[in-house]
């Protein structure tokens, strides 16, 4: 399905990573890839997954910083010359951010810090990259519910995530002219790093298991073949949409208690 396409993966942090999961399917599936790493103690926890999957390119950025990102794709542009697309699956709000009343502890700080990276980045690279992207390259990136609904604790990474999702559809207008397709998805919750950081997680889980249409919740296996499809030729007319992937629950108001009787 991605025979020949040239990939590049952020955000993996470990082998429970959605990113990993994304990084599973496209490479069963002919994808070649490279990963970015934000630093060195990172590093050390994707190098075992490339090594495995046969991954050579492991490149160190930061989102955080113009200079790095630039670094990030005139060094693939060495390597592989052009890029058929980038998996952006990244997401950071301060962790005092997560915990408590939206009102008491939201920050301006915070709050920049949080659609710095989870949104803005996306942009950063897709700006980044613009100069080596083939003329059928697929951008995507991973969302969640929070960005549609209040959740708790969630916080201000509902709205970061708000403004990614409507960034996924600006950069599919602004660079649809140019082939290049930028989609979304909704990845229902799922145990990473990243969730680790929302207070009360675990129960989140269960409560979302039970009121799923499937009864379940999603695996990042899932998530990836998904992401394989979207990035692939076979999603050529699918571009700006947020694809959720998350067992139904964004469709069910409640769920269905059996009858007793």
């Amino acid at each position: 399905m991605l025979n020949n396409k040239k990939i590049l993966i952020t955000g993996i942090a470990n082998k429970f990573s959605i990113a990993n999961g994304i990084a599973q399917s496209m490479s069963k599936n002919g994808a070649e890839l490279a990963f970015a790493y934000q630093n060195e103690r990172l590093l050390k926890k994707i190098k075992p997954i490339a090594d495995d999957l046969g991954v050579k390119t492991l490149i160190e950025c930061d989102v955080a910083c113009d200079k790095s990102i630039e670094q990030t794709f005139s060094q693939l542009k060495d390597e592989w010359g052009t890029l058929d697309g980038i998996v952006h699956s990244i997401g950071f709000a301060p962790s005092d951010q997560l915990d408590g009343d939206f009102t008491e502890v939201t920050t301006r700080e915070g709050f920049q810090i949080a659609h710095d990276i989870s949104s803005y980045s996306f942009t950063a690279l897709a700006k980044g990259a613009l100069p080596i992207l083939s003329d059928k390259a697929a951008l995507l990136t991973l969302t969640y519910l929070g960005s549609i609904q209040s959740l708790p604790n969630y916080n201000v990474m509902g709205l970061a995530k708000a403004s990614l999702e409507a960034n996924t559809r600006f950069l599919a207008a602004s660079l649809g002219k140019k082939g290049i397709r930028v989609n979304a998805i909704s990845a229902g919750p799922i145990k990473t790093l990243a969730a680790s950081g929302v207070k009360n997680f675990r129960s989140m889980l269960k409560e979302y298991a039970d009121r799923a249409p499937l009864g379940r919740a999603v695996t990042i296996e899932e998530v990836g073949n998904v992401a394989t499809f979207l990035c692939s030729d076979l999603a050529s007319g699918i571009t700006g949409e947020i694809t959720y992937v998350d067992a139904g629950f964004n469709t069910s108001a409640m769920s269905l208690i059996p009858s007793k009787e």
